[in-house]
């Protein structure tokens, strides 16, 4: 097993570490009840849009997410990491229906304008629990090591990552969605959680299974308090304004945890094209 240095290194040098077995049965049971019923609730029309991610259910739409933004085990393996004060701002439902195509390559960092994202502290992480075992088969995590603060050219092979004919899936063609030599497959047991940096390229296999393939994906900021100002108003989250469904009582569940700017700066502009400072040149990991 890997210590809790060791899993530091892989997310600061390969962009991604992950956790064994952090949602216990019950945990796992509840979350995996809670998304089959937001699932069912969809009208084709979802799944349509979103045929190469699967779904993009906000886990605002359900109180019980509350309880898996502030669970302890997962603060847990935040704070083994270094990350002691983590906010958080979103997340999501992404499931992936039977036969259904790859997830398109991408990266989901929002503010590449700023110099403070070129470096080597990660401003946003992405926490997935997966709540079946996941492999090449069923539609597993496939990723480009490195990639958060190294060119590949699938940066610049898709920089219209997120529009909406990829996530339609409309060209099937297209190199968003192909194989690459140097890719890494991430399989995983339910109730894994992978966690990685949301600079790095990453996307998933196909589901060429029978069964959904579920993952709910987690936004974290693991250094809010340290961050520029101008990112801390951007990721800033108001639990009155943006936990939509939730109850009050879900709301104080996670209160100590939502991302809050007081001051004054203006949210930094979001742009998720990186630019020159990201290069294909980089130091060698180890």
């Amino acid at each position: 097993m890997r210590s809790a240095s060791d899993k530091y290194e892989r997310l600061i040098c390969d962009g991604y570490c992950v956790f064994s077995g952090v949602l216990d049965p019950r945990m796992l049971e509840r979350t995996r009840r809670t998304s089959e019923s937001l699932l069912g609730a969809q009208p084709a029309s979802h799944f349509a849009e979103q045929r190469s991610t699967g779904s993009m259910i906000s886990v605002y739409d359900d109180s019980f997410f509350a309880e898996l933004v502030a669970y302890p085990p997962a603060l847990d393996c935040l704070a083994a990491l270094g990350f002691a004060k983590p906010r958080w701002s979103s997340g999501f439902v992404i499931s992936k229906p039977p036969d259904s195509p790859p997830l398109f390559w991408h990266q989901d960092w929002l503010y590449w304008d700023d110099p403070a994202s070129y470096g080597p502290t990660p401003h946003q992480l992405f926490l997935m629990y997966y709540l079946v075992d996941t492999d090449r088969e069923n539609g597993c995590l496939r990723l480009l090591r490195g990639s958060h603060r190294q060119r590949h050219p699938m940066h610049d092979a898709t920089p219209e990552a997120h529009a909406d004919g990829l996530r339609r899936n409309e060209d099937p063609a297209h190199p968003a969605y192909q194989p690459l030599a140097d890719e890494v497959v991430v399989p995983v047991k339910a109730g894994d959680l992978v966690i990685g940096d949301a600079r790095l390229l990453h996307g998933a296999y196909g589901n060429r299974s029978a069964a959904w393939r579920t993952v709910v994906t987690l936004w974290y900021h693991p250094n809010f308090e340290s961050a520029p100002e101008t990112m801390q108003a951007g990721f800033s989250q108001s639990p009155s304004k943006q936990s939509g469904s939730w109850t009050r009582e879900a709301r104080e569940t996670a209160a100590g945890l939502f991302a809050s700017y007081a001051g004054t700066a203006k949210p930094q502009k979001r742009n998720r094209i990186p630019g020159a400072m990201l290069t294909y040149a980089i130091a060698p990991r180890r």
